[in-house]
């Protein structure tokens, strides 16, 4: 019988520890423009692997928990 298990389309496979640039965006829900702009000025954390560019899979969530502590002391 085969397997009929459908995963969904923005499941997050929780091995994971990089994302691409776009899987950060969508997390964080800017476009993929903002996400590399965000890289760009060290606002969101990345490494480059080859010629590839990738988040942490925490980074998405420390530069919020940093917006959030920056807005809430202004």
């Amino acid at each position: 019988m085969p397997d009929t298990h459908v995963a969904a389309p923005h499941a997050v496979d929780p091995t994971l520890v990089l994302l691409t640039v776009e899987e950060a965006a969508r997390r964080l829900r800017v476009g993929r423009t903002t996400c590399f702009a965000l890289i760009r000025t060290g606002a969101l954390e990345s490494v480059v692997i080859g010629g590839l560019r990738r988040v942490p899979v925490d980074a998405p969530a420390a530069y919020v928990a940093r917006l959030r502590t920056a807005q809430r002391a202004a």
